[in-house]
């Protein structure tokens, strides 16, 4: 396992979460690519710890993505099953396990103080923060790569992850009014949504 991890974590990190993992007794399963997560925490009905992560995740994000799963199992040992899944007891949680990588033997500077900031007050998803989101993408491959939707230009076409096309509109307050194009039913898209451009010959 912890040849593998060479593969999906930067270098320096490689060690401590092995460590981790090995001290938890997590079963870490690397999946092809789920649109709707990056990764996840399950207890097996035998007790077992189980994390799935995407494959295709950068490595800073992979790192994010494992920590934040071993948060859950960690806050609920802890704390129980009640807790809310996101809530106080999970973001205390994840920012101490986190604390030990935010150096720059292991993320870029420039990731750094994004990262920082972001850490203050964890979400539920690093997405959501776009400053954060911004700066991360930088490290995805070419074919990972997708635009945010404030990116692209008015009257431009753009496929969401369930892979229906959309025609964005104009910005109304803090989103834009989109066109689904096989209903012609308008919808409001957050700016910062991840969508993949389309272009109609």
């Amino acid at each position: 396992m912890e040849e593998i991890l060479y593969k999906y974590l930067p270098h320096e990190s490689v060690i401590p979460c092995f460590a981790l993992i090995k001290e938890l007794g997590i079963y870490l399963k690397i999946v092809n690519e789920r649109q709707s997560r990056h990764g996840d925490y399950q207890r097996l009905p035998n007790g077992q710890h189980k994390i799935t992560i995407n494959a295709n995740l950068n490595k800073y994000r992979f790192l994010m993505t494992l920590i934040h799963e071993i948060a859950h199992l960690v806050a609920i040992e802890k704390y129980g099953r009640q807790i809310k899944p996101h809530g106080n007891e999970w973001k205390l949680t994840y920012q101490g396990l986190m604390q030990p990588f935010l150096r720059p033997e292991i993320f870029p500077r420039e990731l750094l103080s994004y990262l920082v900031i972001h850490f203050q007050n964890p979400s539920a998803s690093s997405d959501t923060d776009v400053h954060l989101s911004l700066a991360m993408q930088q490290y995805d491959t070419e074919e990972r790569r997708k635009h945010y939707l404030f990116e692209l230009p008015t009257g431009s076409f753009f496929r969401t992850d369930d892979g229906r096309l959309f025609r964005k509109g104009e910005k109304k307050i803090k989103r834009y009014e989109c066109t689904e194009v096989e209903t012609n039913r308008k919808f409001v898209v957050q700016p910062h949504a991840l969508v993949e451009r389309v272009e109609l010959i």
